[in-house]
């Protein structure tokens, strides 16, 4: 069976050898140019105590190299469309299972050496493929602290694997049940995409209670390291919260109603002095967030899920 499985995938597995040895010397070059360019910028800004500025002042990558990287977003969503899809649906729809039923392998033994062939498969080339990513972006992760981002986080460490998975197992069940191969396609891709959403939009900011950190206005916090803001704004003496979306610098609202009486007349004279004001009558800012030491939790709690 296992050499059936072969002979019958090996111009997949020929492509996507190809495809993936393209990617790895591409991401392998220009990865050594940006770990090199970034630490010698880390320790010229080291020398001079100007690193503050760094991620404002140097970029890493070119905007096409970026998208590239980016774009592997979809090779879990591939793997399922041309791999898992597929694999049954196909002999289904052409009639050769009935044949391959006939011979002396068992249905069961049939199905499960195919599937498994190809989700190992499926996790390996996922898997190749994120850590090529994960430690291509290592200097941009360093320098601008993206790994909580959607769009970074789905393509590195080990959730593209999950993702994998998944979308081939997804793949092969709709193959089963559909009998057709484009409508199975269809489905895995449809399927695919919403649970995608659903899980980032939804239900990823919830895996863990997030933090909630308060600060004086004149001197804002931020968390260290590679952290998730959730949410922020200023709380009121009366612990009122009042979100950042449409407020000024520092976080406050412009309307008249949420400020102080005695601070309203500094409206329009910039946001320093109002901030001082506000501060001054008991005012204080808050950031909700995720810290980075929970980026390999939630890693691990979104590949489980998948």
């Amino acid at each position: 069976m296992t050499w059936l499985v072969w002979r019958q995938h090996r111009s997949q597995a020929y492509f996507g050898a190809a495809a993936l040895a393209v990617l790895a010397v591409l991401l392998l070059v220009t990865g050594w140019q940006m770990a090199s360019q970034y630490h010698s910028a880390l320790a010229s800004c080291a020398a001079s105590k100007t690193c503050g500025s760094l991620a404002a002042t140097l970029s890493l990558g070119s905007p096409l190299l970026s998208t590239l990287v980016t774009l592997t977003l979809a090779v879990p969503c591939l793997l399922g469309l041309f791999w898992g899809g597929p694999l049954v649906a196909r002999e289904l729809e052409t009639g050769t299972s009935q044949f391959a039923w006939m011979q002396s392998v068992t249905r069961r033994r049939w199905l499960t050496v195919k599937t498994g062939w190809v989700l190992l498969a499926a996790a390996a080339w996922a898997g190749a493929v994120s850590a090529l990513v994960t430690w291509w972006s290592g200097p941009q992760n360093a320098l601008s602290h993206w790994k909580f981002n959607p769009g970074k986080f789905d393509i590195q460490g080990i959730v593209p694997v999950g993702y994998a998975l998944f979308a081939v197992a997804l793949g092969i069940a709709a193959g089963t049940l559909l009998r057709r191969t484009l409508p199975a396609l269809a489905v895995t891709l449809g399927v695919f995409a919403a649970l995608r959403l659903l899980i980032e939009s939804f239900v990823r900011p919830h895996y863990m209670t997030a933090l909630t950190t308060t600060f004086s206005l004149l001197h804002p916090v931020t968390p260290a390291g590679s952290y998730w803001q959730v949410g922020n704004g200023v709380i009121s003496p009366g612990g009122q919260k009042y979100p950042s979306g449409g407020v000024i610098t520092g976080g406050l609202p412009v309307t008249n109603n949420n400020i102080p009486s005695a601070c309203r007349s500094l409206l329009g004279q910039g946001p320093r002095n109002l901030i001082s004001c506000v501060s001054a009558h008991g005012y204080r800012g808050y950031i909700t967030y995720q810290p980075a030491s929970r980026y390999w939790a939630f890693q691990g709690i979104e590949t489980g899920i998948f």
